[in-house]
């Protein structure tokens, strides 16, 4: 149902890499202007006479709002809400609304693969082949590397929400149990492990928590040395809840199995990470990319379309401030 409301996308090629059907949303406005991306520069000028705003990462802050009289609806094409001053955007009477749950299917399979290419060593065996080893091996087959079986393999999780249970759900399709961590600053619950408790008992770690000031490097070079000699680490949350020079010097020791990470503290890495040295073994690290399946973000195109359409129906979906 199309309306009266013009709309901008600040940033769309964040969501759409031209493989998305943008016309569910388009069709919802009466005009819908789309830009690759948006500097502070040109910001306001973007937004002037616009009433609807879509923005994944573009930054919506107080002076911004303020100059934005005709700004009625902020639409966040992801569901972290850091970019926008929502305070701001409540003292003035702007709704905000986030997308939530469309990338369960694609991080939860992405968790697993990294799991399976740490327990499997599928890079190491990769590099070997490119490297030439197994047109020299002197057998049939190469096995430099030991391979893990995660069958009889125990699974913590940290966060057992929508996304936690469905990495449980296929991690116990290959015969692993999983047990749950209890999240710093929320209260305790029979069925979570404190984190002390949960590290001991696991030969692998997951992460599927928010990043807050309860979660910020609470896992470091003491709980790393907790895990058994040999465990393997994945986080496809947030960078920052794992110390990441400590990940990096418990790898080097040889104590873990290996790691793997979607994320770092801070994206891009233009200035460095400690995990991007070039001497850390047993380590795969991927660009953020866990949740960007075509199908996820096609669903994030209609949760933004049905977030538009409640609140022009007067109604709230999804709605965080």
């Amino acid at each position: 149902m199309t309306n009266t409301h013009r709309a901008v996308f600040l940033d769309h090629p964040t969501l759409d890499l031209g493989d998305l059907d943008l016309s569910p949303l388009s069709n919802t406005f009466s005009e819908l202007q789309l830009y690759a991306d948006t500097t502070p520069d040109n910001i306001i000028e973007r937004l002037r006479g616009v009433s609807v705003v879509i923005s994944n990462k573009i930054l919506l802050n107080a002076a911004t709002l303020a100059a934005c009289p005709d700004l009625k609806l902020i639409l966040i094409a992801a569901t972290g809400t850091n970019n926008v001053d929502l305070e701001a955007a409540r003292a003035q009477g702007i709704t905000v609304a986030n997308c939530q749950g469309y990338g369960t299917p694609s991080v939860a399979q992405h968790t697993i693969a990294l799991l399976l290419a740490l327990a499997t060593r599928l890079v190491d065996y990769q590099k070997a082949v490119a490297d030439g080893q197994w047109q020299h091996a002197k057998q049939f087959c190469l096995l430099d590397f030991p391979i893990v079986e995660l069958e009889g393999k125990t699974l913590g999780l940290f966060g057992h929400g929508e996304l936690g249970s469905a990495v449980a759900k296929l991690a116990e399709a290959f015969g692993m149990k999983v047990l749950i961590g209890q999240i710093p600053g929320r209260p305790a619950r029979a069925d979570r492990l404190t984190v002390d408790e949960l590290l001991p008992q696991v030969d692998a770690l997951t992460f599927h928590c928010p990043l807050n000031e309860n979660t910020r490097n609470f896992i470091g070079a003491r709980e790393l040395a907790l895990l058994k000699p040999g465990a393997f680490v994945v986080n496809t949350a947030r960078g920052g809840m794992i110390d990441e020079q400590a990940l990096a010097d418990a790898l080097r020791s040889g104590h873990l199995g290996g790691a793997a990470t979607d994320v770092l503290s801070v994206e891009p890495p233009r200035d460095g990470n400690p995990l991007l040295a070039n001497d850390i073994p047993r380590l795969i690290i991927t660009p953020h990319s866990a949740w960007g399946s075509r199908e996820a973000r096609q669903r994030i195109v209609g949760q933004l379309t049905k977030n538009a359409e409640a609140f022009f129906n007067g109604t709230a979906l999804r709605v965080v401030s």
